[in-house]
């Protein structure tokens, strides 16, 4: 259950970053900046490695979603562990394995162990866009979380852009293994402003210190369903984008490697700017009056269709056009990516954000697995890209439906009234949890009505019945 929709109120939700989180926020700029770059830069030596190893497009498609084996399976202990612990040091040691992967990539020399390190890559940056959430959840007002969102999609769109065209022209005159070890050691060093200017997590905004709403509440919401369809069908875009644009742009349309960095930059380029913009427009609008509802779904829809429709007309085309098409792809993929964790932070709130966008990104991020796997499919039985690309706008109109009709309104669970309660009967009913977690559930449940307990099966309990009778109360919904 939600809130009724209002206007985001013009104070303390509106209210300006600080100098100390604006630094933060530097920082998590460029955590995901150089996170797009590790997990991209496998494609850009995807020609050459396929030549050195001698494997086919359906064994480099393999090799290419290793990554998001484990970064997907793991999302939910990393939501679990940032609403459990310190954000700063969970994020830290995701940082460490993740750049610590990167640079060993350019010193194995077999399929096996490429797979293996990009197995271990996926763990480490599986920390990422949980920590991200439960920071901003934590830190950062609604009216400005659409810009804050913004400056961490910029930083997923320029990863790519950077290292297609500063890596694709290192690749080009040095080959990729240089490429990869200069890159995972330099990274490293962002470990030390990033434990000077973070602060430590409020001890009282952890989840076990707070009660805050288990795994299965959250399941229980349909809006957290919708929002991990969703995400899926986003992600399927972006995933496909980062590890096949070059291959196709090389292959398919005979570009050498200096152009293929140039028009793929350009790409991540354009879907930056348009994060940027697109985040501060929607923080506009919102401080203007339109509810969080009407704005984030309105950058959402428009998003996934243009992104769909621009990127299939980019693979029929000719000539220019393609190019013009591809950009333009770009750009409305920026309307999305601005918008879609200012969704989730909203719904879930400070204390459940982490195992929300856990979950959300587990289903979301198992596109990984499959879209570059079956693009090499399809690639080895068509020899070109138009299916794989249909498929692709078939999966993002899908998204921009479930945007409409799955997800709910963009307000704020009453997780109180989502389950809670429940829990703690059961606890009572059963004796689980010692006197004191006993006499906390039956003080909760004086808030339930005799309707209210039959709901939750306890009513046969005489000790919850009394406490039920203890006190006015408000009956669940």
């Amino acid at each position: 259950m939600t809130h009724p929709a209002n206007p985001v109120p013009p104070t303390t939700e509106n209210s300006r970053l600080s100098p100390a989180f604006s630094r933060v926020l530097v920082l998590l700029f460029l955590s995901v900046f150089i996170n797009y770059i590790d997990r991209s830069n496998l494609s850009i030596a995807a020609p050459f490695i396929k030549d050195e190893l001698g494997i086919s497009a359906s064994q480099l498609g393999i090799l290419l979603s290793a990554f998001f084996w484990t970064y997907s399976t793991c999302q939910i202990l990393s939501g679990w562990l940032v609403d459990r612990f310190d954000v700063k040091w969970v994020f830290a040691a995701g940082f460490f394995l993740w750049s610590s992967a990167t640079a060993v990539t350019g010193l194995v020399h077999s399929l096996v162990l490429l797979t293996l390190v990009r197995v271990v890559l996926g763990i480490g940056e599986s920390v990422a866009y949980p920590g991200y959430s439960k920071i901003l959840a934590l830190h950062c007002p609604e009216g400005r979380r659409g810009l804050a969102n913004s400056i961490i999609a910029a930083g997923l769109a320029l990863g790519p852009s950077f290292g297609l065209l500063f890596g694709g022209t290192l690749v080009a005159h040095y080959g990729w293994r240089p490429f990869f070890v200069a890159l995972g050691s330099l990274c490293l060093l962002w470990l030390l402003p990033w434990l000077r200017w973070m602060p430590a997590t409020d001890p009282a905004s952890l989840s076990h210190k707070t009660g805050g709403p288990g795994m299965w509440e959250i399941i229980q919401q349909r809006s957290a369903w919708g929002s991990w369809l969703c995400l899926f069908c986003g992600n399927y875009y972006l995933y496909f984008m980062v590890t096949w644009l070059p291959y196709y742009l090389q292959r398919e349309r005979g570009f050498s490697t200096i152009e293929m960095a140039k028009v793929g930059g350009g790409f991540f380029l354009a879907a930056a700017l348009s994060a940027s913009l697109c985040g501060w427009l929607s923080d506009r609008w919102i401080r203007s009056g339109g509810t969080p509802t009407l704005v984030r779904k309105t950058f959402m829809v428009c998003g996934n269709v243009g992104a769909g429709s621009f990127l299939l007309a980019s693979v029929v085309a000719i000539g220019n056009w393609s190019i013009v098409f591809l950009m333009l792809s770009g750009v409305s993929f920026g309307l999305s990516s601005s918008n879609l964790w200012a969704i989730t932070q909203r719904l879930a709130g400070p204390h459940a954000v982490g195992r929300w966008c856990g979950l959300q990104l587990f289903f979301g991020n198992s596109s990984g697995v499959v879209a570059p796997a079956v693009t090499g499919l399809l690639l080895d039985r068509t020899g070109h890209f138009f299916w794989p690309v249909l498929i692709v706008s078939l999966v993002l109109g899908m998204g921009a439906l479930g945007w409409v009709f799955i997800v709910g309104p963009v307000e704020p669970v009453e997780w109180e009234k989502s389950g809670i309660f429940a829990r703690s009967a059961r606890s009572a009913a059963c004796g689980v949890g010692g006197r004191r977690d006993c006499e906390r559930a039956l003080l909760e449940l004086g808030q339930l009505s005799l309707s209210g307990l039959k709901r939750w099966g306890l009513a046969s309990d005489t000790r919850i019945v009394q406490a039920s009778q203890l006190r006015p109360r408000s009956p669940l919904p």
